[in-house]
């Protein structure tokens, strides 16, 4: 049987994305096809700073450009080659070239430096299919979907809105339809009945709509943000909705910051990637952990499985 075709956006070659791919290749290989979307001589660049040899079976998409790598350095050259790096592996899966895509971290502010207006992958992503893509990140054991990404906080209250919110449950639900999903409070102790804030009410309102449209009792909640991820409520669920970025992840990456990726829902291709940024302060040292990369690896596999299935 053949290896699902997986391609590698290669991320921001001053930080650590190329060093895992390198160090993970092997036991990627074992699970897949992978195809890395860089060029010989950005990679023999990055080898020789790695002290590293390239593994004679390192397929490789060529993406034009070159630059000097700067070990651990915001950089314009470096961020718009994530940039190029990731638009070329969408289009070798719209292409039918490649199966799924899984990314490496790139750098927002080298992006921005770039010249480029998008915030990260998931808005670009939305941006290039037109769709509500839906950021959801974790592991087998915890996922939390995040119905606001990366705006400021002082913007989060307002966009707590009742429509939005029953379309992020409705588009949630089409992902994963037989799952329990915990939803998150605002404020603090999920506002004690409007004593602390009233967006709950509009939370509530969301959530019993969207439970009738669906059917049944999918979304729970809001729960109180502070008590939601203790043990005995990770006992009871496995799918978080919070309603901000640090809400969510700051929980995740505590418990599992090693082994979580994230994975963009609602699109028309495969995409998953590692749950960590570029790691700047341990850039080709040699150092950087391979876990994150290789379960996004096996879980864009079994999105495929189940796809096709």
């Amino acid at each position: 049987m053949n290896k699902p075709r997986i391609v590698i956006s290669i991320g921001d070659l001053n930080g650590v994305g190329i060093e895992i791919a390198l160090k993970a290749h092997k036991e990627v290989s074992a699970l897949c096809a992978p195809i890395y979307c860089i060029n010989s001589y950005m990679l023999n660049q990055a080898c020789e700073l790695l002290d590293v040899s390239i593994p004679s079976d390192f397929r490789l998409h060529e993406v034009d450009g070159s630059f000097n790598i700067k070990e651990g350095c915001v950089d314009k050259n470096a961020g718009r080659y994530s940039y190029d790096s990731f638009l070329s592996a969408i289009k070798l899966c719209e292409a039918k070239e490649a199966d799924a895509v899984v990314t490496m971290p790139i750098h927002k502010e080298a992006w921005m430096l770039a010249g480029l207006h998008y915030k990260g992958h998931t808005d670009m992503l939305r941006d290039y299919f037109k769709r509500d893509a839906i950021m959801m990140l974790g592991c087998e054991k915890m996922f939390v979907a995040l119905f606001t990404e990366h705006i400021p906080l002082k913007d989060v209250a307002f966009a707590v809105q009742y429509k939005k919110l029953k379309e992020f449950f409705l588009t949630l639900h089409n992902s994963i339809p037989n799952e329990s999903v915990a939803v998150l409070g605002l404020n603090p102790h999920a506002g004690d009945n409007g004593v602390l804030g009233d967006e709950e009410l509009r939370i509530t309102k969301a959530i019993k709509s969207a439970n009738k449209k669906i059917g049944f009792e999918q979304f729970v909640g809001p729960l109180v943000p502070d008590t939601a991820f203790a043990p005995h409520a990770r006992e009871k669920y496995r799918y978080f909705v919070a309603m901000y970025h640090d809400q969510g992840l700051a929980p995740l990456k505590a418990l599992y910051f090693d082994e979580s990726i994230n994975v963009s829902l609602n699109l028309p291709i495969i995409r998953t990637s590692v749950d960590h940024g570029t790691a700047f302060d341990i850039a080709y040292m040699g150092k950087a952990n391979t876990l994150s990369y290789i379960n996004a690896i096996k879980s864009s596999i079994l999105m495929l499985h189940i796809k096709t299935s």
